[in-house]
């Protein structure tokens, strides 16, 4: 049974228990209250306030989870405070689809094995996850080496092979390892611009290609027929390159998310117990420009924590990653962001 209190200016049911005892004291002491009614009323009082405030947690988190996956980062800075070491992976396999953006593949009925993948217990998905610019060779090079290097959006550069730094030379200097898989690649360090539906523009570190300053060696870029399906023999750090009919440029995303499922699942189910990671990223989001080249972004294996991470992150900010977890020096413009930090397991 609850008290009828006789005075509504004296309740307020989120006052604290201190407000709630002295307007209690100066209007009822010195008539009819005694101390074991009082005793009771602040009984029932810190009852109903504590079981309001539960019920108003449990729907708050009701209403703010997606895909019953954990929001586990709510903005950039607090990241460094939760977590600062990133587990070191033995592999990374990093997948780039093309031009669709976070809208067209979230929940879409188009990409039913990306979104398994993101609802994995094992994968972290980037709801605030960003393109740099729109020009695909542009994004691919953002992510490979912090930087457009001056190149357009499509165009063989006539400066390469460039000098300048990059992933792959970073990985080889530290004694680890590197390669592109590029499907469609007729042969290992093929260096035109196209071979049927494949195109140099989405394969970034053949432009370092030689022997020169931060440059890599042909043996880096490899057809995906010589992807090993011994996943321990696989370099430390990876690119795979789809087709423009396989990574959704011209093919439909249903037709990318099979490809990606028949090739690379097998990967992403070892890596989950093998000390290894998954990304899958997309290139841009050109068809909707309004949304700032919202795209999407996932980790998926063995130290990630699952959840819906809502830190605002890019290219950079996936290369700066793989860099700080191999103590590699920092390319480019991933010196002027941060690491994502807070979605590891230790």
């Amino acid at each position: 049974m609850f008290l009828i209190l006789p005075d509504a200016r004296t309740f307020e049911i989120f006052a604290t228990e201190k407000i709630i005892i002295n307007q209690y004291l100066r209007t009822y002491t010195k008539t009819f209250l005694n101390p074991l009614r009082l005793k009771l009323i602040v009984m029932k009082t810190r009852y109903l306030k504590n079981l309001l405030i539960l019920s108003g947690l449990t729907l708050f988190a009701n209403c703010n989870k997606e895909n019953d996956a954990p929001s586990i980062l709510q903005n950039q800075s607090q990241q460094k405070v939760i977590n600062t070491t990133i587990p070191k992976a033995d592999h990374i396999v990093i997948v780039i689809e093309e031009n669709h953006g976070y809208l067209e593949i979230n929940e879409s009925d188009s990409a039913p094995y990306i979104n398994q993948v993101a609802k994995d217990s094992f994968s972290v998905k980037f709801t605030n996850s960003y393109a740099i610019e729109y020009g695909s060779q542009k994004d691919y090079l953002d992510l490979y080496s912090g930087s457009n290097q001056g190149a357009g959006g499509g165009k063989h550069p006539e400066d390469e092979p460039f000098i300048t730094p990059n992933l792959g030379r970073q990985l080889i200097d530290a004694g680890l390892s590197y390669s592109t898989f590029s499907q469609g690649l007729p042969y290992t360090g093929y260096n035109s611009d196209t071979y049927g539906a494949y195109v140099r523009r989405h394969n970034a570190a053949a432009n370092w290609m030689g022997t020169g300053t931060n440059q890599i060696p042909i043996t880096t870029n490899q057809p995906f027929t010589a992807f090993p399906s011994d996943f321990t023999k696989l370099p430390t750090v990876s690119f795979v390159i789809p087709n423009l009919n396989r990574d959704m440029h011209d093919g439909t995303i249903l037709e990318g998310d099979n490809w990606l499922r028949i090739n690379l699942n097998k990967y992403i189910q070892w890596a989950k117990t093998h000390n290894s990671l998954f990304i899958l990223t997309f290139d841009e989001d050109d068809l909707n420009h309004h949304d700032h080249n919202h795209i999407f972004t996932l980790f998926c294996g063995q130290k990630i924590r699952r959840g819906n991470d809502t830190i605002h992150i890019n290219h950079y900010s996936v290369l700066r990653t793989i860099e700080d977890m191999y103590g590699l020096p920092h390319a480019g413009n991933a010196d002027s962001v941060k690491a994502i930090t807070n979605c590891w397991k230790h």
